[in-house]
């Protein structure tokens, strides 16, 4: 019984492995065609086991528990500008949801994507970006996120990796069995984080693709996640085993390689517009 615990424990391990491994590939391959974006297919090989009108659902259920939880901000102007710019990045993209985005009362430089094409950004994040290229980017890496569909894709690897365990703690109810048992768990968290990890630096590629097919200066990238970076510095510390996002350090060293290898250089890239700084003004209000 212990052997075959152990060997569980193993197995999840072991199709952690492989899932992130063919995840990396899968990123460096599908996703490298600026010019057939919108056309490609970048959930193509991966383990989703949900169909596309259950991202929907999943991400309207969502947005209604934090839209009751927060301050929505209830501004035409502010509203306007930021669903126009989220707009041009959606035609840009390969998300086959609409993409709907709001903004968030809040002081925190902060951004997140539901299932299904709901988008919220803080106040506090419009407040710290100096253009609207990072405005873009940031923006560009939520509708990677959605196009994607990371969501789902991490249920759907949840329930495999989950199920492989059961056999071993049905077979092994005995309390010397329970370190084993720990260690499955332990396996099935570990592989879940390192799938959160692979995905956010997915929808970095991403975020720079569409904000780079926008018009955008992906230059505006490095900067905003430079600012991130230093804001994580005054943050409290998390434990790194348990951090779903890689560090920022590695964010910004993937943004400039992809930069520099994936995105042509050119001249005319839109880097602001007027309406940026008279909107951070009028938040700053």
């Amino acid at each position: 019984m212990k052997i075959r615990s152990v060997l569980s424990v193993l197995t999840v391990s072991l199709l952690s492995s492989c899932l992130t491994t063919l995840m990396a590939q899968k990123n460096a391959t599908r996703n490298a065609d600026i010019e057939s974006i919108g056309k490609r297919d970048i959930n193509k090989g991966t383990t989703n086991f949900s169909a596309p009108g259950k991202d929907v659902e999943l991400g309207r259920q969502a947005a209604a528990e934090i839209e009751k939880a927060s301050t929505i901000v209830d501004d035409s102007r502010v509203n306007s500008y930021v669903d126009g710019v989220a707009q041009n990045i959606a035609r840009n993209s390969d998300s086959q949801f609409p993409i709907s985005i709001k903004v968030i009362q809040s002081s925190g430089i902060n951004a997140f994507a539901l299932p299904g094409g709901f988008i919220y950004v803080t106040t506090g994040a419009l407040k710290a970006m100096d253009n609207e290229a990072e405005l873009a980017f940031v923006v560009g890496q939520m509708v990677g996120h959605i196009a994607a569909r990371h969501a789902t894709e991490l249920n759907s690897r949840g329930t495999l990796l989950q199920a492989l365990s059961i056999p071993s703690i049905v077979l092994n109810s005995s309390l010397a069995e329970t370190a084993v048992q720990q260690g499955q768990q332990v396996a099935v968290q570990n592989a879940m984080i390192q799938f959160s990890k692979s995905a956010v630096k997915e929808s970095d590629l991403l975020g720079l693709e569409y904000m780079y097919k926008a018009g955008y200066d992906p230059a505006a990238a490095i900067s905003f996640l430079m600012k991130l970076q230093a804001s994580e510095l005054t943050a409290k510390k998390q434990n790194s085993m348990f951090d779903t996002h890689p560090p920022t350090t590695d964010r910004i060293v993937l943004a400039e390689k992809i930069i520099r290898d994936l995105l042509p250089v050119r001249a005319d890239n839109i880097l602001n517009a007027p309406e940026f700084g008279a909107i951070k003004a009028h938040l700053q209000n």
